[in-house]
């Protein structure tokens, strides 16, 4: 693995968020991330991501502590998507993805042709190619979601992280997305609310209560009616199919 939190804490207003977290990323494979509302899935994304340091425990990419790493050299490795973007510059689809290949240029390099192939890749990946040349304000939630995401893809980062990633998303375009996401041979951690797409796609599985990670692993390992009634407080079964293997969940009504 080599993306992994060991022990990690952080809190705010003397109030605990992440509370000695120790997670492993599975190296080209797909992690889901679930937990309820507020149990601080967000914040964990943020530490992994070295945008917050925490205030115990470390983040540790190839073994190394992230905190001794330069920023650049992890935006060359890390790609953060996070759940709202805004800007008020009036820039197209294809410029905000090509914000995607700042780490890997210097400050006085011309756009290359590897450039320009990594920004038509993701935009055709992530089925925007044909609002490339629209600008950023006019697009849909749905759109812009999309464009933020081939941003990422555009940076190549071997290990990608995503909250919330099928938010403002059709039905259609989530499936696609996370089709694409377990289809990258990236390690690749993202925090979902719908665990039918948490079991259907994810490789493996992280569930956090209350800043805590509960427990890790296989879906079929971890997802379980007893676990979803103490994490989630919610009644519900969980059945699987005995030719595919595939879990589903059911919520049972109060």
């Amino acid at each position: 693995m080599t993306l992994q939190a060991r022990d990690l804490a952080w809190e705010t207003g003397g109030q605990p968020i992440v509370k000695g977290v120790t997670l492993r990323v599975p190296e080209g494979r797909f992690l889901g991330l679930v937990g309820p509302n507020g149990s601080g899935k967000s914040s964990l994304l943020r530490l992994l991501a070295g945008l917050r340091r925490g205030q115990g425990g470390a983040v540790l990419l190839d073994n190394r502590p992230l905190s001794t790493i330069s920023r650049r050299e992890v935006a060359c490795r890390l790609a953060l998507v996070e759940q709202q973007t805004a800007t008020e510059v009036a820039l197209t689809a294809r410029e905000v993805v090509a914000l995607g290949r700042t780490p890997h240029r210097g400050a006085w390099e011309t756009w290359s042709a590897a450039d320009h192939a990594a920004v038509a890749a993701a935009l055709k990946r992530t089925g925007m190619t044909d609002r490339a040349d629209q600008l950023w304000s006019t697009l849909s939630g749905g759109e812009r979601q999309r464009v933020q995401i081939a941003r990422a893809l555009a940076q190549m980062p071997r290990e990608l992280l995503l909250d919330e990633p099928t938010n403002h998303l059709d039905i259609r375009h989530q499936l696609d997305l996370l089709k694409l996401l377990r289809g990258l041979g990236t390690s690749c951690i993202a925090a979902l609310h719908d665990l039918n797409h948490a079991v259907a796609f994810c490789d493996e599985i992280a569930v956090i209560k209350e800043g805590a990670l509960v427990a890790q692993g296989r879906p079929v390992d971890v997802i379980t009616a007893d676990l979803i009634r103490s994490v989630f407080e919610i009644a519900a079964t969980v059945s699987q199919d005995p030719s595919t293997g595939r879990l589903r969940v059911d919520f049972l009504p109060d």
